[in-house]
């Protein structure tokens, strides 16, 4: 190799890997990271590379050639897609996109400008992986009757993406090498516990041709670390435990069949022996040599594809009544199974969406156009108006009130009685950008309880309205509002205070206690500090 030519674009949680194999090969040029902060943690290798803070500045340099992805998994299609129409050679960290669409359109269009395009299956290139491939192909293990896999962690969790696209693509595309052929059906089911909508822990099963089956296990929420992928054959069983000391192992267990009873006859393990390479370096070598010998990598763009189709058809077939419906490869038919009759306590116009599974509470209603999104928790008795979004991690307390053309986004939590004026905004991003993922920075904003937002008013994320304060119509919350307080303008200000009835309180120099006409609840101003006696607690 003459001189560096790839950039590394993304240098966080396992983009830092890459830049360190690729500067101890010899071939790190550039790296790429909006984020400045991370460019002094990293590992490098002789020559420092350049460090850019935008994708530019990658593409209009004509002496890189490759370049290694490792962002987000949303912004995976958009990055490959400008990478080789700009004449770049593509390795892309798994998934190749977020659904098999996406990914058949860069498959072709690699193809259409003649480049490399790698996906980042790591275990392809393990040395333990390649040694079972020729167990199996050389009838060690004898018939193979079933597999499966288990990667499970107490780690990275993502908000993003779901465990099964996030942990799965690993075994996913270890089953399709290993067995050499492509599911027919797929069947998955899962649930969230942490972030309502992503799903924390699934269990996949996948039908082949042949009559095997694979069933992969995969969550983020578990005690302790286990990467297993086991083998079942008719001779022998295999084991390859990444976390072990001895990655891989062969069981030649037995059955009697004496009597025409099955019996079990166990043996020692056989430790295997398999070569010392580290994979993420094979891997990254093999990118280099198919730049060099425009030969296709064994994690190839197709591979990749073969790999989100079945990622897409489990995916299917969790939102297909979370698992009851299997999804048929091919014909993307369901089989359908019977579902139990729902009774809905609420009330839905026929055009608005509700994206099951959500919690919508008894006795509230939603109006025309709206969409509440999978994961997203209402209340009872709410009025949910005309073309409402309710995003999937917004939560919404008992008789809140939203009126018209109001977008509840991720993040957002409305406390019991608020009130939201027609056209007002909330935003869960501080500086967006079209073209830059920003769904791992959304900021939390809490309405707290009674409070009024004003028709055409705009909370920016990240604050905090106490309860029972009142926002008027047209103002722009930019820093968080005391309870009670009455704002105003552009950016807003507080100018007063409101009762709990949505009274003005009138305060003067000569009278610091205020009784509420309507309620009899005292107001009181201690060192400009509102204290409150209410009359009956109850209301």
């Amino acid at each position: 190799m003459n001189k560096p030519f790839i950039a590394v674009i993304g240098s966080g949680y396992w983009g830092k890997n890459l830049v360190r194999v690729f500067s101890e090969l010899g071939a790190l040029h550039t790296v790429c990271d909006a984020d400045s902060s991370r460019f002094a943690t990293l590992k490098i290798s002789g020559s420092p590379p350049a460090f850019v803070g935008n994708l530019e500045e990658v593409l209009d340099n004509s002496s890189i050639r490759g370049v290694a992805i490792a962002t987000p998994a949303v912004t995976h299609y958009d990055i490959v897609k400008r990478c080789l129409e700009n004449g770049k050679d593509v390795f892309v960290e798994k998934p190749l996109a977020l659904n098999a669409s996406e990914g058949e359109a860069l498959v072709a269009l690699a193809a259409k400008h003649a480049r490399i395009l790698m996906v980042g299956h790591i275990l392809l290139y393990h040395p333990a992986v390649r040694k079972l491939k020729s167990l199996i192909v050389d009838g060690t293990l004898g018939k193979i009757h079933y597999c499966y896999s288990n990667r499970l962690n107490m780690g990275l969790i993502r908000t993003e993406e779901n465990i099964l696209w996030s942990f799965a693509p690993h075994d996913i595309s270890v089953m399709l090498h290993l067995l050499g052929e492509e599911p027919i059906a797929s069947r998955a089911e899962g649930s969230s516990y942490l972030t309502p909508g992503v799903l924390d822990v699934t269990m996949s099963r996948l039908s082949f041709q042949s009559g095997v089956t694979g069933h992969i296990f995969v969550s983020w929420l578990h005690p302790f670390k286990e990467q297993k992928f086991v083998v079942v054959g008719s001779h022998a069983m295999a084991v390859f435990d990444d976390m072990a000391e001895v990655k891989l192992q062969i069981y030649p267990h037995k059955v009697d069949w004496t009597n025409r009873i099955p019996r079990a006859i166990k043996e020692e393990a056989i430790a295997i022996e398999i070569e010392k390479h580290e994979p993420l370096k094979e891997e990254c070598s093999q990118f280099l040599n198919s730049i060099e010998t425009r030969n296709s990598p064994a994690s190839d763009g197709r591979e990749g594809l073969r790999v989100l189709k079945v990622l897409d058809a489990c995916q299917r077939s969790l939102e297909a009544d979370i698992g009851r419906n299997p999804i048929v490869f091919g014909s993307r038919q369901q089989i359908a199974e019977p579902k139990p009759a729902i009774t809905k306590e609420y009330t839905a116009h026929q055009s608005a969406y509700i994206d099951e599974p959500c919690k919508i509470g008894k006795g509230t209603k939603i109006w025309h156009f709206s969409h509440v999104l999978s994961g997203a928790e209402i209340g009872e008795d709410c009025s949910i108006g005309q073309n409402v979004v309710i995003s999937a991690t917004s939560k919404i307390g008992n008789r809140v009130k939203i009126q018209n053309n109001v977008s509840v986004y991720d993040g957002v939590t409305l406390d019991d009685d608020v009130f939201c004026g027609p056209s007002m905004v909330f935003t869960n991003v501080i500086n967006p950008r079209s073209a830059v993922s920003r769904k791992s920075e959304y900021k939390t904003t809490r309405i707290g309880r009674g409070v009024t937002l004003g028709a055409n008013c705009t909370v920016v994320c990240g604050n905090e309205i106490g309860e029972y304060a009142f926002v008027g119509a047209g103002a722009v919350v930019t820093k968080d509002v005391s309870a009670y307080a009455l704002v105003v303008g552009v950016p807003a200000r507080q100018i007063g205070w409101m009762s709990r009835r949505g009274e003005k309180l009138d305060f003067s120099e000569s009278n610091d206690t205020v009784v509420c006409a309507r309620s009899g609840d005292r107001y009181s101003l201690v060192n400009s500090q509102l204290v409150v006696s209410f009359k009956n607690m109850q209301q």
